[in-house]
């Protein structure tokens, strides 16, 4: 085997080049636009993917994060054998996955937070029968997997209640049992906790981290909480554009993409707060602290400004939260820096 092959069987999921164009038909305005567009169509490529390459090894939890519209779940759907690319390399567990063949689906799962696999008239216990039978699971392996699954989660009591009955939090989890009740390999998880309260989505995240421990499995979580980033994903890819911008650990979004620091004084007497808003930008009074923000490269001017010229007690420099790092990529403010 050649070094090259080697490193791919190293890899659970390798991505390489990998695009995606979408050709839409450009809707004209008003009543005559659309007659024309419908007799004399204007299309138009979308590039969703331009090009990414990625790799995750075996049993690591990764947040794939990025704004609406940036691309996760075009990627998603492509891993999972749903999508055809335009053009690119991609292999998870050795096996391409729009080839579709039955031994890899059995080893995969895709949970969309926002699409339903349960019967929404039925109780989940019909829906999980069926899995049973699609993934050909003996009924001793069934069996042990469900009594596991619904402990840990809770819901062994809303197996027969119609899913219309049950809420999004019980509905969600419920899901989550349909899609793992084969032990799955590979998880796709696409925005989990959209639309939970804070105790299911609490829920959620722990029965993932402990999934993950338990079973190595190897895990790509998109979402736009910031506490499964922070509760589950060490790596983040961040996606925009259909661009990757960052791939790395989560502290290290830091020193990557934020361009402020920020400042925190403690004041030893009353002092004009205008004259500091010249310094930075002021984001919080809480006297006699005040916390601004300033450009990184102007921090050492700025701290020995402060320093100088106001009654100082106290003086602590930092990096920018993390939680204000993702909000910025999430609303597509961030261009990562030159390294």
């Amino acid at each position: 085997m050649g070094v090259a092959s080697k490193q791919k069987t190293e890899k659970t999921i390798i991505v390489e080049h990998l695009s995606k164009n979408f050709e839409v038909i450009e809707k004209q305005k008003g009543l005559w636009g659309s007659i024309n567009s419908l007799l004399f169509p204007k299309k138009k490529t979308i590039k969703a993917l331009k090009g990414i390459s990625f790799s995750v090894k075996e049993g690591e939890l990764v947040g794939f994060i990025g704004p609406n519209g940036a691309g996760k779940t075009t990627c998603l759907k492509i891993l999972s054998g749903l999508l055809y690319p335009t053009s690119g390399f991609v292999q998870v567990l050795g096996y391409d996955p729009w080839e579709r063949k039955p031994d890899y689906l059995r080893k995969l799962s895709l949970v969309m937070g926002q699409k339903n696999q349960l019967w929404w008239d039925l109780p989940a216990i019909d829906t999980f029968e069926l899995n049973k039978a699609i993934y050909e699971l003996p009924k001793k392996v069934y069996e042990e997997s469900l009594n596991e699954l619904t402990t840990i989660l809770g819901v062994k009591k809303l197996l027969t209640i119609p899913v219309r009955r049950l809420s999004l939090g019980q509905r969600m989890r419920l899901e989550l049992i349909a899609s793992l009740l084969h032990k799955p390999k590979i998880l796709f998880l696409d925005e989990p906790t959209i639309g939970l309260d804070l105790i299911a989505q609490q829920k959620v995240r722990d029965f993932i981290f402990n999934y993950n421990k338990r079973y190595r499995a190897t895990i790509l979580l998109t979402s736009h909480n910031m506490d499964d980033l922070n509760d589950l994903a060490k790596r983040v890819i961040v996606i925009d554009r259909g661009e990757i911008l960052f791939d790395g650990e989560l502290n290290e979004l830091v020193y990557h993409f934020a361009k402020e620091k920020i400042i925190k004084v403690t004041l030893a007497k009353e002092s004009d707060i205008k004259k500091i808003e010249k310094i930075g930008k002021v984001k919080k009074i809480n006297y006699p602290q005040i916390t601004i923000s300033v450009p990184r490269e102007t921090i050492t001017f700025a701290s020995s400004e402060l320093l100088q010229n106001f009654p100082i007690a106290d003086l602590t420099i930092e990096e920018e939260p993390i939680e204000e790092i993702i909000r910025k990529v999430f609303r597509g403010e961030l261009v990562k820096d030159k390294i």
